[in-house]
């Protein structure tokens, strides 16, 4: 393990989990790749952001987040806490989405500037707020991204809220925007009631390297606004790749980050040299995540060992300033005739593959019962509920609770519950993917 960052900046380091040993012409390596940033300054509103970030904030206005009305209420109040607690200097705007996108504050094309003055009047600004008319979430996104492409902030983030599914733009538009967007922004989004497509809400946040989640009472988006503004002003380096390298004769099978969520990156890639490519990871503060990587080597005999991949962090070069290296690690691979040695298997690659394992089993099996198959629905949720058991992830037990009656957790034994709440079963649609983190061993 290496560290390269500046003493000034978060310190970042990479570990790697694996076995590495191969049985005679065995060609399958995993390893799991911790990525951790640490030391990074203690950031509040009234420490100055000097400009390294800058968010827009896009509330959905259609006619329907006026039924009931505490939706338009709940999104006032929440826009104005998520206000209230960016930094001095961080640059912002709000939009407000309908089937058009208009600016609210500060208009004219731009960004505010973050102080006592532009929050209390952005703030006012808000109460101009009302419901009506449809929802095309591409135009709000494509707005964003024209005031954000204005900022040389290093950190550029959105947050997206909406309550209905984008039935007034064709998902073909929506999809080449998020494309478009996507290494330009990041961007949290939330859906708030229970009237909002899951996969489309989750499918913004996965292109754009943000997080996903429902807040089916309106009561409590203004908690929800604070704590992502807050993560969001924790941020201090900006477009971070894993960049994994590969000799000769070595394929990548995938890259997953692992933890907190599941998201497959594979096909993310962009080259950068020979047999070296760059998979995003958005911005960091002080944070760890992990990330699953698969590679094929060729087949060798035994007593052989080689360098599989080696998985380096790295900045972009920027304002001048040249590509940063910020941490590095090795992945292995040595052939063995010991049986035990060879079969093994580490223990946070079993850990991660069974918390995606787990997520797909879930969405999967949701699908199965949306669908009328009692059957398929009722083994893939019975395998969640065996797995959210052995792997200790508590929060996706509960979940399930809601959706089956639980026969035996162990076993995967489970029933179908004749009727499920619609918040209850969206909860577990769109929390399906995170995880928890392996226990020490």
């Amino acid at each position: 393990m290496a560290n390269f960052a500046k003493p000034s900046a978060p310190r970042f380091s990479v570990d790697v989990y694996q076995n590495e040993f191969l049985p005679e012409g065995g060609r399958d390596v995993h390893a799991i790749v911790t990525v951790t940033a640490t030391g990074g300054g203690s950031v509040t509103r009234g420490t100055p952001a000097d400009g390294t970030a800058a968010v827009v904030i896009m509330v959905d206005c259609s006619g329907s987040m006026e039924y009931p009305p505490e939706k338009m209420r709940g999104a006032r109040e929440a826009t104005a806490a998520a206000i209230d607690t960016l930094r001095d200097g961080t640059a912002f705007a709000v939009i407000a989405g309908t089937h058009v996108a208009k600016e609210v504050y500060p208009g004219q094309g731009r960004l505010a500037v973050a102080d006592p003055a532009t929050r209390a009047r952005a703030k006012e600004a808000l109460r101009g707020l009302s419901a009506g008319g449809g929802t095309a979430i591409g135009t709000w996104l494509r707005l964003a991204d024209g005031l954000l492409r204005g900022s040389t902030a290093a950190i550029r983030h959105g947050i997206l809220l909406t309550d209905g599914r984008n039935e007034h733009e064709e998902p073909a538009v929506l999809r080449a925007t998020l494309d478009a967007c996507a290494g330009r922004f990041t961007c949290d989004a939330r859906g708030v009631g229970t009237d909002w497509e899951v996969k489309e809400v989750t499918g913004i946040a996965s292109a754009l390297l943000g997080s996903a989640d429902i807040v089916a009472d309106p009561a409590h988006l203004t908690e929800d606004f604070t704590l992502m503004m807050e993560k969001v002003m924790g941020k201090e380096v900006a477009d971070v790749s894993l960049r994994l390298w590969t000799p000769v004769g070595v394929e990548i099978q995938y890259v997953k980050q692992v933890a907190p969520t599941v998201q497959d990156l594979t096909a993310r890639r962009t080259d950068t040299g020979p047999r070296a490519g760059d998979y995003p990871t958005g911005s960091w503060g002080d944070e760890s995540r992990e990330y699953h990587v698969c590679v094929r080597v060729p087949g060798a005999a035994v007593g052989q060992e080689m360098l599989a991949s080696r998985a380096t962090l790295v900045r972009p070069a920027t304002g001048g300033e040249p590509e940063t290296v910020l941490a590095q690690g090795l992945v292995r691979a040595v052939w063995t005739n010991d049986l035990a040695a060879s079969t093994a298997i580490n223990p946070q690659v079993a850990h991660y593959t069974g918390q995606a394992e787990l997520a797909q089993a879930i969405q999967q099996g949701l699908e199965a019962r949306k669908m009328g198959d009692v059957h398929g629905a009722t083994a893939k949720l019975g395998r969640a509920v065996q797995l959210a058991s052995v792997s200790g992830n508590a929060d996706t037990a509960r979940l399930l609770s809601k959706v089956v009656d639980v026969v035996d957790a162990v076993a995967g034994t489970v029933r179908l519950k004749a009727k499920v709440a619609d918040a209850d079963e969206m909860t577990l649609e769109t929390r399906s993917t995170q995880t928890v983190r392996v226990k020490k061993f």
